[in-house]
């Protein structure tokens, strides 16, 4: 799922306090730079976290439904409203590396041939699988 939400980015101490209101997310990072890794990182977790549960995810709240005077750091500083951009499916190959057990049914004459040229089947099936989705390694 790609989406865009808009974060709060809050100037305090030395830091950027980070809020997103549409997932009750609070983070912060040393730096803008940071801050904006940082919210998106935990954004696209969030996101992965509700996909998992079967959770319905929010849909981003518009620039002029948000009141930065209403923010949790409103009181801390400085804070200006800003879009991130998130891509759970992304994320998901990037932090779920586990692999899983499927048996898959062949039939004998063709698991012969694949044994006799030495084929790896799993290496096959996972290449097959990913051109028939259109998706792609990403490590």
């Amino acid at each position: 799922m790609k989406n865009v939400y808009p974060v709060f980015f809050t100037k305090a101490d030395g830091m950027i306090l980070v809020e997103v209101p549409d997932l009750e997310i609070l983070t912060e990072g040393k730096d803008m730079n940071d801050a904006i890794d940082m919210a998106r990182d935990a954004i696209e977790l969030k996101c992965v976290s509700m996909e998992d549960a079967k959770e319905e995810i929010p849909v981003p709240s518009s620039l002029s439904e948000l009141n930065i005077l209403e923010g949790t750091f409103a009181a801390e500083g400085e804070t200006v409203v800003s879009l991130v951009d998130i891509d759970s499916s992304e994320y998901r190959r990037k932090i779920d590396t586990k692999t899983v057990r499927r048996n898959v049914a062949l039939p004998s004459w063709l698991n012969y041939e694949a044994e006799k040229a030495q084929i790896n089947v799993s290496r096959v099936l996972q290449e097959a699988l990913m051109a028939t989705l259109g998706v792609k390694k990403n490590f």
